[in-house]
């Protein structure tokens, strides 16, 4: 892109004061701003109004799911049809690794984390061994489709590498990057974060399946018969990734995605639930559960929203395409964004001070049709790491993963 055409591009959208130190950048920085300008969209900032509208859910009913106890009954069959699908290299596995390990105390990406206490155990490497698991079982190596961010993305490739890719199939391993959004302030301005740079953050969960597509990942998967992803963070340490038992699950139900759920430790936990929405497949977060909603019962007398996902969803590659067909609704959020301020200096807020917009997996689940919410035991399969100690922590995985006889 040309300076005029940035120009213009900037002047559409009233956005100028992008440029205003680029008679100052050296001719490697103005470069990568032009570039950035190119391909950054600016028509997310239309929908800052919609910041201060309140979320309107349709009419929320429950959702059944497959519990522990029915699975058991019939684990055989699901796990011959989901064996039969990786063993046809059907499965693939989409890890969103886009995020920092800020709240760890760290500045390298979350997966390099490392929960070792005699010895380096990285979550990258607790992740890659657990997917090792069901490929040395199916005797078939199913592809690594790796999401990062323009903030981590050497240093993933890099950690990777310099690893070996924990044992797994290097040309097995493709890496992507997560598409950006710009990040403004109240009136609708982009910030800058440096004077070459615009200050963007990742367009959300929900971004992961059109990031494939820009980067042609999405051709590999065609390419390589790949029929069904088994999306999933990077924070879980105990996750199943490619579980044979929820592909043939989710697979013999004639389901467009299949959601890992766990039932929930308390009725006002912090997780979203499986619902119905409007008659269609939905989660519902449990900031906007009422209680009415919180305290319903089924029919058996257990409560009726009871089942929270833990971001590990198997979508059909066919729905997604679908999907990617429409208009996700954008999520516009407050944080608070560092910028520069008029004098070139690095601010760092201490409250919010703009928006930053994302799709959410969530409204990918209310696209489809039919959903297979497949319950896992909470002990082997659910030990998120978001805080340093405490809760849903560095503590509390490596006790879990210590209780599965994983040597740390």
């Amino acid at each position: 892109m040309t300076y005029h055409e940035a120009y213009e591009k900037l002047k559409k959208w009233d956005q100028l004061h992008v440029l205003n130190y680029y008679d100052a950048l050296s001719e490697e920085q103005k470069t990568a701003l032009l570039e950035q300008i190119s391909v950054t969209d600016f028509s997310v900032v239309k929908n800052r109004q919609q910041a201060k509208e309140l979320p309107k859910k349709g009419i929320i009913t429950p959702l059944e799911a497959m519990e522990v106890s029915q699975i058991a009954e019939h684990q055989s069959v699901y796990e011959k049809i989901g064996m039969d699908a990786i063993r046809a290299g059907k499965v693939g596995a989409v890890l969103l690794a886009g995020g920092m390990g800020t709240r760890l105390g760290s500045e390298d990406p979350k997966g390099m984390y490392d929960i070792g206490l005699t010895k380096n155990v990285f979550i990258f490497q607790r992740l890659i061994e657990n997917l090792l698991e069901v490929v040395k079982k199916a005797e078939a190596w199913i592809p690594l489709y790796v999401m990062t961010s323009d903030k981590n993305h050497e240093k993933t490739c890099a950690f990777f590498e310099a690893h070996d890719y924990f044992g797994y199939r290097k040309e097995l391993v493709f890496f992507f990057m997560q598409e950006m959004a710009p990040a403004t302030d109240y009136t609708g301005h982009v910030y800058m974060e440096e004077k070459h740079k615009i200050s963007t953050s990742p367009n959300g969960n929900g971004g992961w399946f059109v990031s494939m597509d820009k980067w042609g990942i999405l051709d590999k998967v065609h390419e390589a018969g790949v029929e069904w992803l088994n999306v999933f963070a990077v924070d879980n340490v105990l996750q199943r990734i490619a579980d044979p038992v929820f592909v043939g699950a989710t697979i013999a139900t004639k389901s467009e995605v299949g959601a890992k759920v766990v039932r929930k430790s308390a009725p006002d936990e912090k997780v979203g639930v499986m619902c119905r929405e409007d008659g269609r497949p939905s989660i519902v977060e449990y900031y906007e559960l009422t209680d009415e909603l919180m305290n319903a019962k089924d029919a058996k007398g257990n409560p009726a929203y009871n089942f929270g996902v833990i971001l590990n969803y198997l979508f059909s590659v066919r729905a997604l395409e679908e999907i990617m067909e429409r208009q996700l609704p954008l999520h516009v959020v407050e944080k608070k964004i560092p910028y520069l301020d008029e004098q070139g200096h690095l601010q760092k807020p201490e409250e919010p001070n703009g928006f930053k917009y994302e799709q959410l997996i969530l409204d990918m689940i209310h696209e489809l049709k039919t959903c297979l919410p497949f319950e896992v035991e909470r002990n082997r399969e659910f030990a998120p790491i978001k805080n340093k100690t405490g809760i849903d922590s560095v503590e509390s995985a490596r006790a879990l993963c210590k209780e599965n006889g994983i040597e740390l």
